[in-house]
């Protein structure tokens, strides 16, 4: 099936490239040297801890930072005084933290967003988009975090764009928020729009994303589907454990059958293995022979998370 997705993606065109892009401020590099291709019609995640350079990349893309060096293309067109205003006319951008006027209704909030542009969707047809309509005379300041964040993503669709940037919108959502969002986006993916999504949610990332480049210190460190990149850790489950005594050998773990990958945060050790039911009596036999036993125990199937943990031995919401 991943196979399947990257060909049909690579036989489409080029919706965003950028090449070389480097952003610093002062002596921290934001960006550092950052090759991207979103073919069109999909949606493409960066997926990364807070920190690793996704918001700062999405602002270059969106013309709203200039880079320090490398080069952008939107759509055929790069940003230049003379287009820019055509450039935005094909684009919407929802950022990661939207201030719309909270006395304002969201049905006037949309008729603004409208008026900035020549071409679009009606108010009316952008509200039922968003599952907004028994909301459309309430104030800004009167919506839940979810309703306001769907009303961010409706003043980013309200011009019919062909290109959506969207930065973190589910952060601080709770899941059935967060669920609605999911709905809005795999609906404008399914018309022919194209997405970049930033997210630190690896579960939001699998769901919703074609292909996701992970990033982390300003560079992409993966890139491929969210199957190939689970693929790549060689093992389909992880066990995770905590013990009552320190164990004296870890590296007597990673000699264990079927385990590929070992990895501890705090008092959590982490296999990852290819056999559960090989790795897990091996471990137990040797969680006993280093004369401890077991407080927890729990299994789970192999996620993003766990691929970025086996390339960097650290959590994606770590930071």
């Amino acid at each position: 099936m991943s196979t399947q997705v990257s060909a049909v993606v690579s036989a489409q065109r080029v919706a965003l490239r950028c090449e070389g892009l480097v952003k610093r401020f002062a002596d921290v590099t934001a960006v550092d040297g950052l090759d991207l291709k979103v073919f069109g019609g999909e949606c493409f995640g960066l997926l990364g801890p807070n920190g690793a350079g996704k918001t700062t990349t999405v602002e270059i893309l969106e013309g709203l930072t200039m880079p320090d060096e490398g080069e952008v293309e939107l759509l055929g067109q790069r940003w230049n005084s003379s287009d820019d205003r055509a450039l935005r006319e094909r684009i919407g951008v929802q950022l990661q933290e939207t201030q719309l006027a909270e006395k304002v209704t969201v049905v006037e909030t949309l008729r603004l967003f409208r008026s900035f542009y020549k071409r679009g969707h009606s108010v009316e047809e952008v509200i039922r988009t968003v599952a907004l309509e028994e909301k459309r005379n309430a104030r800004v300041g009167k919506l839940s975090g979810g309703q306001k964040q769907r009303l961010a993503v409706a003043c980013a669709l309200v011009s019919d764009p062909e290109l959506l940037f969207l930065d973190e919108p589910t952060t601080g959502l709770d899941p059935q928020a967060r669920l609605s969002l999911w709905d809005i986006v795999e609906k404008f993916r399914d018309g022919g729009g194209t997405i970049l999504l930033t997210t630190h949610y690896m579960e939001e990332a699998a769901r919703l994303c074609d292909r996701v480049a992970i990033m982390d210190h300003g560079k992409v460190i993966a890139l491929g589907t969210p199957a190939e990149l689970i693929e790549s850790l060689g093992a389909d489950q992880v066990i995770e454990f905590s013990v009552a005594t320190a164990l004296t050998n870890d590296d007597a773990l990673t000699n264990l059958p079927a385990v590929k990958h070992l990895h501890k945060r705090a008092e959590i050790y982490a296999l990852t293995v290819s056999e559960i039911g090989v790795a897990l009596p091996a471990l137990l036999a040797e969680i006993k022979q280093q004369q401890s036993e077991v407080v927890t125990l729990t299994t789970h199937q192999a996620t993003l998370e766990d691929v970025f943990v086996s390339l960097t031995g650290r959590m994606l919401r770590d930071g």
